[in-house]
């Protein structure tokens, strides 16, 4: 008997291998055969492993999963073509007789490790196509990494956990989705590898929702932030932000405002304005840390759902953080190598991350803070609010300053990191969030007036914050 405890990676393989219900292919590119490697020498792996390959030359790579042509080697199209042509293989070869016995599996990696000058960064993708029933149509699992050791040496050695933990969770904790994600770390720390995507389809997994899979990445810190693209798939940072021009907005979205939708146009509407600006190339991210989405301890699924799908119909992609100060914010964009980066802020909110008293964890205070919020690339966009009892605007040129920055903020501010936003509309500089809600609960239809048309309609249609139609 085995116990569900955490069981060491060997014995997680040799489980699977005295399983004679599970057979398949193991095909690894870049990283060596860590994970075959590892049910090999578990032993009994005769009646589980039909086949691995290692093709580690990238005309090899070419010729067995891109017909022939070139392309890129780490990516997610790779690592489907991989699965893809393995498990057709594998279902091929086997006989009539097998095929109802057996549950077929194809694990695939896609890799690089850290190089010997130690100048590129480790990463890859990695994948199960998998059967649950004999016979079935498959269900697929895919994870992309980033490796965090700076030894290839140890990076093979966390990838051979790694794929173990996920072979043996797509097999033992298909049903129980926080589990199997919080399986993927056993005998792993994320000092070692970062997991900072994950999606799961098919016939036995139609029931998990990739958005909620997610955010349990960060909320287990086994990543930093996760990413939902406009139409609310779940992306790899990378790939979404790569050498891109970004305008970041952090806010609560609970839900966006006409106010919030006002400062995202001005924002694009000044952006646009850079001799660098390119529309095809600049994506607008509406970000929301994870302390936002968890009150008195717990997590609303269906207010989070709620919240994506509300900036969704905007057209806006979502990033769910752990990041609470703003600089590691952008700390966080630095190894996509983007072009330009645009911070939306309003000025209320700006007021207090001015505050020296939030940034006495660093060495260098606020001067540290700032000089890793404001890098080369980095401007600030603060958008204004109503003064108290008053019709003048309080901005990013009359906000109060702490005697000890002001040398400071004038120089950001006379040199146009600190940049006010001016082309607003005023009328809406009232509609905050939580005034919404609350009439919403109050039944005050008031609040129609405060959001976007499609954010209205999507409220009233699933009944979101507690609306009674």
């Amino acid at each position: 008997m085995f116990s569900e405890d955490i069981i060491s990676t060997k014995a997680k393989a040799l489980r699977i291998n005295l399983n004679k219900s599970i057979f398949g292919t193991f095909a690894e590119i870049g990283a060596g055969q860590e994970v075959a490697r590892t049910f090999f020498q578990a032993g009994g792996a005769s009646g589980t492993i039909a086949k691995t390959i290692s093709a580690y030359d990238k005309s090899y790579s070419d010729t067995f999963y891109n017909e022939g042509k070139s392309g890129r080697y780490v990516s997610e199209s790779r690592l489907n073509k991989m699965l893809t042509i393995e498990f057709n293989e594998l279902i091929r070869l086997i006989s009539e007789n097998k095929k109802n016995s057996i549950r077929c599996f194809t694990f695939a990696d896609t890799l690089t490790t850290v190089n010997f000058n130690k100048d590129n960064e480790g990463h890859g993708w990695l994948g199960v196509r998998f059967q649950l029933v004999p016979g079935a149509k498959p269900n697929d699992v895919i994870i992309h990494v980033n490796l965090l050791e700076n030894d290839a040496l140890l990076q093979q050695q966390s990838i051979g956990i790694l794929g173990v933990n996920l072979i043996f969770a797509c097999f033992y904790h298909y049903d129980r989705p926080n589990i199997f994600i919080q399986s993927l770390m056993d005998k792993l720390s994320n000092d070692r590898i970062e997991i900072n995507m994950i999606r799961m389809s098919g016939p036995n997994l139609s029931y998990v929702d990739n958005r909620l899979l997610s955010v349990q990445l960060v909320n287990n810190k086994m990543t930093k932030a996760t990413i939902f693209d406009k139409d609310g798939n779940v992306q790899q940072p990378s790939d979404m932000f790569y050498k891109k021009n970004i305008l970041a907005f952090r806010g609560s979205f609970r839900p966006m405002t006409l106010a919030g939708l006002d400062m995202i146009n001005a924002s694009i509407n000044l952006f646009r304005k850079d001799k660098d600006y390119d529309e095809n190339n600049t994506i607008t991210v509406c970000e929301i840390t994870l302390n936002n989405l968890i009150e008195q301890g717990d997590f609303d699924e269906q207010d989070f759902l709620n919240r994506v799908d509300l900036l969704n119909s905007l057209g806006q992609n979502v990033m769910i953080s752990n990041f609470r100060e703003y600089y590691k914010l952008v700390d966080y964009f630095a190894p996509f190598k983007i072009k330009n980066l645009r911070i939306i802020i309003g000025v209320l909110t700006f007021i207090k991350v001015l505050e020296p008293k939030y940034y006495t964890n660093l060495r260098g205070d606020i001067l540290e803070a700032f000089g890793r919020l404001f890098t080369r690339n980095m401007k600030l966009y603060v958008y204004p609010a109503l003064q108290n009892k008053s019709d003048e605007l309080l901005n990013a040129a009359n906000i109060p300053v702490n005697d000890e920055i002001l040398p400071l903020y004038n120089y950001l501010l006379s040199n146009k990191r600190i940049i006010q936003l001016k082309d607003i509309q005023k009328d809406v500089l009232q509609f905050f969030p939580h005034k919404v809600v609350k009439c919403i609960q109050d039944g005050d239809p008031a609040w129609e007036k405060m959001v976007p048309e499609s954010i209205k309609k999507l409220i009233k249609q699933k009944e979101m914050f507690g609306y009674q139609g």
